[in-house]
């Protein structure tokens, strides 16, 4: 059997998922969580074959939680559920050491070939993230100015775009207010920006937020 944890902060989309991974015989759902500690904590207690990780979790991002879980169940392989299609986010994902990254809007389709193949040592990207990422590659090395931010400051300029001041980002991360504070100095210094109406706009030209 293929243990697998179910890691998503809705309700409706875990029981989806369930409902679709239910279906494989050999598939075994043995753990479904809402947070990215509830995932530490089940993960530092006993391990799983494949972890089903949103990107976007309370408390911490997927691509944060992705570190630990390393630690903790090396074994573990990582399959990315993002709403965001796979030219924003995919590239980051598999360099933050995840097996596989699909879409909620593709997983129906997708999901159960994504694990297969994760669970057989491989990577799965989908088709159309495999020919963007070619076209990546064909590119001049020229990186766009979020592309130069750190997970850290990356994860700090997408809670900023939404609205939320440097606060509320210091207790949703556990940081003191002026760590957070260095960090969106250093986000303003790298993207050459001055203000988070500036940084709001970048988000939107670059299709960062929906």
């Amino acid at each position: 059997m293929i243990s697998t944890l179910i890691a998503d902060d809705h309700l409706l989309i875990r029981e989806g998922l369930r409902k679709i991974l239910s279906e494989e015989e050999d598939i075994e759902i043995v753990y479904e969580a809402e947070n990215g500690q509830q995932v530490l904590d089940y993960l530092a207690a006993q391990s799983v074959q494949v972890l089903i990780l949103d990107i976007n979790m309370p408390l911490m991002s997927g691509l944060d939680i992705l570190k630990y879980v390393h630690k903790l169940s090396p074994d573990t392989r990582v399959l990315i559920l993002s709403m965001y299609p796979e030219d924003r986010f995919a590239v980051r994902a598999l360099k933050a050491g995840a097996s596989g990254y699909i879409t909620k809007a593709s997983a129906g389709d997708e999901l159960i070939s994504a694990v297969r193949k994760v669970i057989d040592g491989a990577r799965y990207i989908s088709p159309e993230a495999t020919e963007m990422l070619v076209r990546e590659l064909s590119k001049p090395f020229d990186r766009l100015p979020h592309e130069t931010l750190s997970e850290r400051e990356f994860q700090i300029l997408m809670l900023l775009v939404k609205g939320k001041n440097v606060r509320s980002i210091s207790e949703d991360l556990g940081l003191s207010v002026n760590t957070v504070n260095t960090y969106r100095a250093r986000i303003f210094e790298k993207m050459s920006l001055k203000s988070t109406q500036e940084l709001v706009r970048y988000a939107y030209d670059h299709k960062l937020l929906e």
